[in-house]
């Protein structure tokens, strides 16, 4: 009911009629909840969201980046490169052409959680962060996750998967930085570092 509520009061707030807001759901509740979703699903949504709301304050942009949570992984195909972008697409497909939104915000951020780099506008590098908080939780936690991420990605056998994962979180800490924001630098990049160290170093 939490997501719901937010998701309601988002939707009204930017204006859509109420018939519109619960088709959307529905399709947005769908989508998150399909077999193959193990982590990429409405819990992680939730996730961002209680993130979203501790920091909303310093967003420039909060309806947007609330919406691009919403949406950012709305379509989620482990074997495709292409996700961001038609889960962007998909969301801006949905909006009314009087929303109260900027459509390109919202694309730019969305398409942004795909390479989690650094990007100019720095509400985009918030929900970078709330993307990737998962990487600084205790291990037991960031354990799950991973095995969470390997269900997904079930199609691949070890030989692929593993040198692909690895390869993945090596690109994490050869930046500079994890974490985009210097709130998140400061509470969680050391975190998030020793729990990607501690996952390679399983690999054989």
């Amino acid at each position: 009911m939490f997501l719901k509520q937010k998701y309601t009061e988002l939707l009204l707030n930017i204006g859509f009629e109420e018939k519109e807001i619960l088709y959307n759901w529905l399709n947005l509740e769908k989508a998150y909840s399909g077999k193959s979703r193990h982590y990429h699903n409405l819990t992680h949504i939730k996730d961002m969201i209680l993130s979203f709301e501790t920091y909303s304050g310093k967003l420039k942009s909060p309806n947007e980046i609330l919406f691009s949570i919403f949406y950012h992984d709305y379509v989620y195909v482990s074997s495709k490169k292409d996700n961001e972008l038609k889960s962007a697409e998909y969301a801006l497909s949905i909006l009314p052409e009087n929303v109260k939104l900027d459509k390109q915000l919202v694309f730019d951020a969305i398409c942004a959680t795909q390479q989690h780099q650094h990007n100019e506008n720095e509400d985009i590098n918030w929900l970078i962060d709330f993307d990737l908080k998962i990487l600084a939780r205790d291990w037991e936690d960031y354990k799950t996750y991973f095995e969470q991420i390997r269900k997904e990605y079930r199609i691949y056998p070890d030989l692929l998967y593993k040198p692909g994962r690895a390869k993945a979180l090596k690109h994490f800490l050869e930046h500079e930085f994890i974490f985009q924001t210097e709130e998140f630098r400061s509470l969680y990049e050391e975190k998030a570092r020793e729990n990607i160290e501690s996952e390679i170093f399983l690999f054989p």
